[in-house]
């Protein structure tokens, strides 16, 4: 099955988000890619609505932020259609002393280059 043109786009702005979030960039990945509406969801909680909104609660969590080990990608990025999903480990350090490292799966629904819906499933 062959890659369309635009998942072809999609692929490579998923490749610059993942290589953002490598760096530790999240507010700048955030504001580069996510649609004004967009909608984030933690697992099953209700969505954080809103870039303003996603923006505010990410500079909050940074703020406990004492340390980061690394944002790595394990599996994809892969897409079909508007979608692209990835899997990936997240390790940090908070203020409170707790060292947390998230596994994950990405999934991102993707409307005219930017980030519309996106969920992460942890493990």
């Amino acid at each position: 099955m062959s890659v369309t043109t635009q998942e072809q786009e999609l692929l490579e702005k998923a490749n610059e988000v993942v290589a953002l979030l490598a760096e530790g960039q999240f507010i700048n990945a955030m504001e580069t890619y996510l649609a004004d509406d967009v909608k984030l969801f933690e697992g099953n909680n209700p969505a954080k609505e809103g870039k303003a909104f996603c923006i505010a609660e990410e500079e909050k969590l940074l703020s406990t932020v004492t340390a980061f080990h690394g944002y790595n990608v394990t599996s994809g990025p892969a897409v079909s259609g508007d979608t692209t999903f990835y899997e990936a480990v997240m390790e940090f350090d908070t203020n409170d002393g707790t060292k947390h490292r998230f596994e994950q799966a990405v999934r991102t629904q993707w409307k005219d280059g930017k980030i519309v819906n996106e969920r992460y499933y942890h493990a």
